[in-house]
């Protein structure tokens, strides 16, 4: 297929071309792969500024979205790959292979730097969704980190770059640039910008931007980042979003108000306990979505109160296929018994829904959040039950409201009424205002010279 570049992706690409460091914040399908693999080849290829290239990405991504993507594109014939992916033995005869592009999973990146016995010889990498580096604490992170002295180029790639903190941005920034914006260190770059939130005595849980802090770090970024949104370089269907409301019984109300005070619920038999307040969330979003684990694993139910509501959507769908996004393993297992749908893991079934073939699909966040695109197969998204991740939030809905998408995009999302539901959809709406603000204050401008006029 030939590539006639957008205007905007054309700057995207001559922006890569000439900084050696980039963080690139594209929203979902304004094509930031081929973009990025456009400079590639022109990098390796062209130029020959850069000889070997480090791509990592997701999994399924580095497995299929990147490979067929260099053989769809006309321009990056002659551009070679090799996908360091499966056993041990697979992954270092693919990093033999003579190729301009290596494609990795995130999950392996520590051990191609500390066990696979081989040279980190890339002269560029890539980080395709660097918000995955976004904690300092992390292997791939500290990995990472160690070898970046010895990389010409650097390239990060995100549609949500600060999901759910501005804290996010130190560890991508460091590796990025290597501390010269945001600084060496994750201390100094917390006591220089945010204050303490959340804290009981001397322990501080949680810190918030500090006065005038936003502005200064997007400016302390600005001269190596920029950012597009879909909505304005694409015309994107209407996307609506839509609350529907389900209401707990009064006795399915006192189970759940038991366990919201009490932490701990004795429900037919069996003893339901949360540790601390991360695993009561974690409770109360189940007993929400109307099903609970119990101390031993298994599944205790209350209510089929989303069930009805999604039989009801499903109803007026009247045939059109409905994608359902579920968090619990509990939902996806109810939802399949009481409905004639078919999960979202595999190539083929990704093929059928794409091909209208699935009336309902299911998928899980955080292993359909990036790289798929299920726009040909639907354009109505159910919440079953919520994420506290802005990021995941984003990019499964952005599966279907993408370029290419037909129709008008519809997320219903499912809200147990006075529950815990009602504060997630708030945290998610409260955590956009930040990253909104991040992306608006690095967004570029096609068309302006070189003074910024």
């Amino acid at each position: 297929m030939k590539f006639v570049p957008h205007e905007y992706q054309q700057y995207v690409i001559n922006y890569l071309l000439e900084k050696p460091v980039a963080a690139i914040f594209l929203d979902c399908g304004l094509g930031k792969t081929v973009i990025t693999l456009s400079a590639i080849f022109d990098l390796t290829l062209d130029s020959f500024q850069i000889r070997k290239v480090l791509v990592i990405a997701p999994l399924r991504v580095a497995k299929n979205t990147w490979p067929d993507e260099i053989e769809k594109w006309e321009h990056l014939r002659g551009l070679t790959y090799s996908v360091v992916i499966g056993t041990e033995d697979e992954r270092k005869a693919a990093l033999r292979e003579k190729a301009q592009v290596y494609l990795i999973n995130r999950e392996n990146v520590s051990w191609l730097i500390q066990d696979s016995g081989l040279p980190f010889d890339f002269d560029m990498v890539v980080i395709d969704e660097l918000s995955s580096f976004k904690s300092h604490q992390a292997k791939r992170f500290k990995s990472l980190l160690k070898v970046r002295p010895g990389v010409q180029r650097m390239v990060g790639l995100t549609g949500t770059p600060a999901a759910n903190s501005l804290l996010d941005l130190w560890a991508e920034f460091r590796l990025l640039d290597m501390g010269q914006r945001l600084g060496r260190f994750i201390g100094n770059y917390r006591s220089t910008y945010f204050l303490p939130d959340k804290r009981s005595q001397q322990m501080v849980f949680s810190y918030k931007p500090s006065p005038g802090a936003e502005e200064a770090v997007y400016r302390r970024i600005s001269d190596i980042t920029i950012s597009m949104k879909n909505t304005d370089y694409l015309k994107l269907p209407d996307l609506v979003m839509n609350e529907i409301s389900v209401r707990l019984s009064e006795n399915e109300r006192r189970h759940y108000q038991v366990m919201q005070d009490e932490m701990v619920l004795s429900l037919n038999g069996k003893d339901i306990d949360a540790v601390n307040a991360a695993a009561l969330s974690g409770k109360l979003l189940q007993m929400a979505g109307g099903a609970v684990y119990d101390e031993n694993g298994g599944t205790v139910p209350i209510h089929d109160r989303k069930l009805d509501a999604l039989e009801d959507i499903i109803e007026a769908a009247n045939g059109k296929p409905v994608l359902v996004a579920y968090w619990f393993k509990h939902e996806c297992e109810r939802i399949l018994a009481r409905f004639p749908a078919e999960l979202l893991e595999s190539e083929n079934s990704i093929r059928r829904w794409n091909a209208g073939e699935i009336p309902v699909a299911l998928i899980h966040p955080a292993s359909a959040g990036h790289g798929l695109n299920l726009q040909a197969g639907g354009s109505t998204l159910v919440w079953f039950s919520l994420t506290w991740s802005l990021e995941l939030y984003q990019q499964t809905t952005a599966r279907l409201w993408r370029q290419g998408q037909k129709e008008t995009v519809v997320v219903h999302h499912l809200i147990a009424k006075n529950t815990i539901d009602e504060n997630v959809m708030a945290a998610l709406a409260k955590k956009e205002v930040g990253q909104t603000a991040l992306l608006e204050a690095v967004k570029a401008r096609v068309g302006r010279d070189k003074n910024g006029c």
